[in-house]
């Protein structure tokens, strides 16, 4: 278990709900954020995890948790995802990476990306518990290859042990 302030955000949505996401906002509707930092639009690894996630979506909303998957690049790119996949959650597009270096996504050999998927951004998830007046982090995975990702389970299970604990501390706690 992690525990470290969330970092706000503020980005364009394609998916579901408003055309521009935060993490406030988000936090005053969903105990759970968990956002999705994924390679790019294109890579056949992280289609697989939306199609998964959005498959067990049920299952994070039992939770009252949110999954927000983040993709680099233009907004366009996160429209044809949710057009492709036709998502039930926020579709972020991260276009300039503020969000994904924020989150400390990892980046290896940016400037090989175009050639090879086993370069650029590395895959990386987070559970952001929303419960207290300061979202904070309290699980992450980190992949080590763009295939290297958290099965679903292993997400919702970290939903389900951060809820066993108790909510952030405010400042005033």
């Amino acid at each position: 278990m992690t525990d470290a302030p969330a970092p706000a955000f503020e980005v364009s949505n394609a998916g579901a709900g408003p055309d521009s996401c935060s993490l406030s906002a988000l936090a005053s509707d969903y105990e759970f954020v968990v956002p999705y930092f994924q390679r790019d639009y294109e890579c056949t690894e992280c289609r697989k995890q939306v199609r998964r996630t959005r498959d067990r979506y049920d299952s994070f909303r039992a939770r009252d948790a949110l999954p927000v998957f983040v993709l680099p690049g233009p907004r366009e790119h996160a429209r044809a995802w949710q057009r492709e996949f036709e998502l039930p959650f926020p579709v972020l597009s991260d276009a300039d990476g503020t969000m994904a270096s924020d989150y400390g996504q990892p980046v290896r050999l940016a400037f090989a990306s175009d050639w090879s998927d086993f370069f650029g951004r590395i895959p990386k998830v987070v559970v952001v518990d929303a419960r207290g007046a300061e979202p904070r982090i309290t699980w992450t995975y980190t992949g080590t290859v763009v295939a290297d990702r958290p099965t679903t389970n292993e997400v919702v299970a970290a939903v389900d042990e951060a809820r066993e604990s108790e909510p952030p501390r405010t400042a005033q706690s």
